[in-house]
């Protein structure tokens, strides 16, 4: 209330200074200050309204897979893990990959890492569908340009107090040796846990710990995150159904391109936010991209 009553202050000296620059330039350029200033309190404002959401606090899992091309795939995957990564750090979160699938000749098939912080899944969930990068490929020695994907894939995490009904009986266990560098700090044991949730068919693995109970009680709560995905996918289904010309956002869709060649251009598809600074958004740098994106679910809303 504190901060309405502030702004509402404000804008009163703002009609005052209004009415003053009639007659005297000074005040109009202080009321030009004073409106710029007023404007952007209210975005911050307006975004952190549109960070309400039930799980916006949440921490959360981000999940990267490449899609079909082999290593130029794996490597936009690793790029993404990487940008990903560095956004988390830029904020200030505390991040954990629990587990990696390295390709075979270089890049990323396939990772997933806890975020931390404050509104870790509000932000995060921005980046769920499929995003594709277009550049000229340096695993090709013809050096075409290629076109790549990869998706993913964002869910919170859930509460003990949630109410996830997850039976003992409905989850078979497998344990593996967690992958290293080598040499010594090869693990001997079989600490990785593997999850499978026989009604659903999903399955769940964390390697991040050398503890074989760490890492089942983590890969349990991506599994929890993981069964409360499918039952909200359900209810927007549902909801979806009844306005079916409300456009699908969904995992298969293209949500964002990269491109590095022959021109500099990142663009959201759905917001149609674009820059041509490529380097610092894949160094990280997808704020803008984030409150587009909540401004226009906003809008839907």
């Amino acid at each position: 209330m504190d901060r309405l009553d502030s702004l509402q202050s404000s804008l009163d000296d703002l009609e005052v200074l209004i009415e003053m620059a009639e007659e005297d330039e000074d005040s109009l350029l202080e009321a030009d200050e004073l409106g710029q200033s007023l404007d952007e309190q209210l975005r911050k404002m307006e975004f952190e309204r549109m960070l309400s959401g039930q799980h916006d606090r949440a921490a959360c899992f981000v999940s990267i897979n490449a899609g079909a091309g082999g290593t130029e795939s794996q490597d936009w995957a690793d790029m993404i893990l990487r940008m990903l990564l560095r956004f988390s750090e830029r904020r200030g979160y505390k991040t954990e990959i629990t587990d990696l699938l390295p390709g075979e000749e270089a890049g990323t098939k396939s990772a997933t890492f806890r975020v931390e912080g404050e509104f870790a899944f509000g932000y995060l969930k921005a980046e769920n569908g499929v995003h594709r990068l277009v550049r000229i490929s340096p695993f090709d020695s013809n050096k075409r340009r290629h076109t790549s994907f990869a998706s993913v894939s964002v869910l919170p995490e859930i509460e003990d107090d949630i109410d996830i009904d997850i039976r003992e009986e409905d989850i078979s266990m497998d344990t593996f040796r967690a992958s290293g560098a080598g040499g010594q700090h090869v693990n001997k044991t079989n600490s990785a846990v593997r999850l499978t949730h026989t009604p659903s068919g999903i399955v769940v693995s964390c390697q991040a710990e050398r503890s074989q109970h760490k890492n089942r009680a983590t890969a349990m709560k991506l599994l929890k995150a993981r069964l409360f995905e499918v039952e909200l996918q359900k209810r927007t289904d549902e909801r979806d159904a009844l306005y079916a010309s409300k456009s699908k956002i969904d995992f298969g869709s293209q949500i964002r391109s990269y491109v590095l060649h022959p021109y500099q251009m990142v663009k959201d598809h759905r917001s149609g936010y674009e820059t041509s600074n490529s380097g610092n958004v894949l160094d990280g740098d997808l704020e803008a991209f984030m409150e587009a994106y909540l401004l226009i679910g906003e809008d839907e809303d």
